[in-house]
């Protein structure tokens, strides 16, 4: 037996997702806490199957981090796991625990959305290792993911400090065969040790700390020079040697299977003389990074000479194809072979993001989107950011999770004679409002904000898949939990009684009647949307429409709500009896595909739309 083929007996199929939960849960852990974000969401979804962690749904991923730190602080070992920009949400109590340091072991994964597949920035997490004077390990595929998750609890007792695991959509969504073992039994046990001189971060106990902290960071330093988590390939071409880390690892290998390779497990910190005395024995030595040139710049500042961003680029994912025209230009300053330098991008059919069919936001966006010249509409972050699009084009403005309702106040004290007249709209989703639309919303009341508030309520965090949260009724594990009540809790920060409304989204002209009811009303208000995502199991489908044809004037106003399921058949030009030429677009919908929300109809003139199964009577 070869040893792939032992490796195929003796392993596991999964991604980096799954293998970072598997190596969690055999490193003991016993509270896990995230919340949804992609690349990262699966990591959490995959350890409710270990009934022996507590693993659940935080409200932020603020939350979600103090909730490990409180679990480390009572001698457990613990984990938490969000994207990139969470960590932007959680740095206020990474930046304050990295003095204090931990108890049990204490990780954070972290996973970056290199290339913008679904975020609002492509942001560089490694940044964090130096910011914050924590280790970070970069797992190059899915059986270092697994393997780099243990070895990060270890590190995080043996060091004193918590642990980042930084990771990219390609170590996350790839998979690879893992071997995996058994659980451990976090040893020794341990129980919280009151010390209020360093675990209470007032100035003058984090002063003292400030001294452990630098000497932790010299004692890592020295560690990394040797640390198993490295790994040099002498290689038998040496013009170029190659620094590299994380999934990028995989294309200088496809690309320079014979150049030497210094492969980094951990990236902070940086082994800058191992890496002095590789590149020794090559003409040229590359550091190639996603995204930021972090090591580079460690290294050029320890007085290693390196090239990195100077030949390869800033942003997106870097291909093996892009490492060899680099390596190109930087060896005689031509393309390589067959290889045309900065040529154009593969042309594919556009796919504009769209919602989806019987969405129950499209009839909010519809709505709003008549309302265009009356009102200001700060957007947020979920699947209504895609309202911005065709045909509503009902958005102004999506900056970042809860940013709607602080944005949305600002635009009514800031704006100038010009808007005075019109209203401003903050639309945010129930999840997001939970995660961080209330402190905004306090705000508004507070400073008697002239604001209405969308609260689209879908019953799920749609975008990264539909995973509960507190005003779903449902845990993580499936269970029933506590349910938020969203008018009493807007009530209860403010909002009048009378200015709170729930509205059933697909009853389209009360929706709209609401909406211009409340912009006129010149005080903090709030509409409250009530029906389920369509792709989640509360969601009720109802029989299909369909259009009778001889009667499809084709005025196009059902293709304005923007539902997929209607298509256009065709295109014609009319003249009027006025002599004006028109264009015209005659209809289908996909009855396969319709949901039956009673969208299209309200909007159709002619009566042109009608319930499949009155249909072929109506024809009659």
């Amino acid at each position: 037996m070869t040893t792939q083929q032992a490796l195929a007996v003796d392993a596991q199929l999964i991604s980096g997702n799954q293998a970072i939960a598997r190596g969690v849960w055999e490193a003991g852990v016993r509270v896990a806490a995230a919340y949804p974000g992609t690349p990262s969401t699966e990591i959490l979804e995959n350890l409710k199957q270990y009934s022996d962690i507590h693993a659940h749904w935080a409200t932020n991923e603020k939350v979600a981090l103090e909730v490990a730190i409180g679990a480390s602080l009572a001698g457990s070992r613990a984990f938490c796991a969000m994207k990139h920009v969470g960590l932007n949400v959680a740095s206020d109590a990474l930046m304050s625990q990295t003095l204090a340091g931990v108890a049990g072991g204490l990780v954070i994964a972290v996973a970056d959305d290199v290339g913008l597949s679904s975020s609002q920035n492509e942001q560089d997490s490694r940044f964090w290792g130096r910011f914050a004077h924590v280790p970070l390990l970069e797992p190059a595929d899915s059986q270092e993911a697994y393997e780099m998750t243990l070895e990060a609890f270890d590190l995080s007792e043996r060091f004193d400090v918590p642990v980042i695991l930084r990771l990219t959509t390609r170590i996350c969504h790839v998979k690879g065969l893992v071997r995996v073992g058994e659980r451990r039994v976090a040893a020794p046990e341990r129980h919280f040790e009151r010390d209020a001189s360093r675990w209470v971060m007032v100035p003058g106990n984090a002063k003292r700390r400030l001294g452990v902290q630098l000497e932790r960071d010299r004692e890592l330093a020295a560690w990394s020079e040797t640390s198993t988590l490295q790994e040099i390939t002498p290689g038998t071409d040496r013009r170029v040697g190659f620094v590299a880390s994380g999934p990028v690892v995989m294309q200088v290998r496809e690309a320079f299977p014979e150049a030497p390779l210094f492969k980094l497990g951990q990236t902070w910190p940086v082994p800058a003389g191992a890496i002095r005395r590789f590149g020794e024995s090559c003409d040229h030595l590359v550091v190639v990074e996603e995204t930021e040139p972090l090591m580079e710049t460690d290294l050029r500042a320890a007085g290693v000479a390196v090239q990195g961003k100077d030949i390869l680029p800033r942003t997106g994912e870097i291909t093996a194809r892009v490492l060899k025209q680099a390596v190109a230009r930087l060896l005689d300053g031509a393309p390589a072979e067959g290889e045309t330098l900065g040529g154009a991008a593969l042309e594919v059919f556009p796919r504009p993001p769209t919602m989806c069919v019987g969405c129950p936001h499209i009839p909010a966006y519809y709505c709003l989107s008549r309302l265009t010249r009356k009102v200001h509409i700060m957007g947020d972050i979920g699947c209504y950011t895609l309202g911005a699009g065709q045909p509503w084009k009902a958005l102004d403005s999506a900056t970042c999770m809860g940013a709607s309702m602080g944005m949305a106040l600002g635009m009514d004290l800031g704006r100038t004679e010009v808007d005075k007249d019109k209203a401003v709209v903050a639309v945010i989703g129930d999840s997001t409002f939970l995660h961080m639309g209330l402190q905004g919303l306090i705000d508004i009341t507070y400073n008697k904000g002239n604001v209405t508030v969308m609260l689209l309520h879908n019953s799920t965090t749609a975008m990264t898949g539909g995973q509960d949260h507190a005003a779903t009724g449902r845990a993580l594990e499936g269970g029933e939990a506590p349910r938020v009540d969203f008018v009493q809790l807007v009530q209860a920060l403010g909002v009048r009684p009378e200015r709170v409304k729930v509205v059933d989204p697909y009853e389209m002209p009360t929706l709209f009647k609401t909406i211009r009811e409340e912009i006129a009303t010149p005080e903090p208000s709030v509409i409250i949307t009530n029906q389920p995502c369509v792709l989640i199991d509360k969601f009720d489908r109802r029989p299909p429409y369909q259009v009778i044809d001889d009667q499809c004037t084709g005025c196009s106003n059902c293709l304005n709500t923007g539902c997929p399921a209607i298509h256009v058949t065709r295109r014609e030009s009319r003249t009027l009896a006025s002599g004006k030429t028109v264009d015209k677009s005659w209809v289908t919908i996909d009855t396969l595909a319709c949901t039956g929300c009673g969208l299209c109809p309200e909007t159709c003139g002619p009566d042109a739309i009608v319930l499949k199964e009155f249909a072929a009577e109506t024809v009659q």
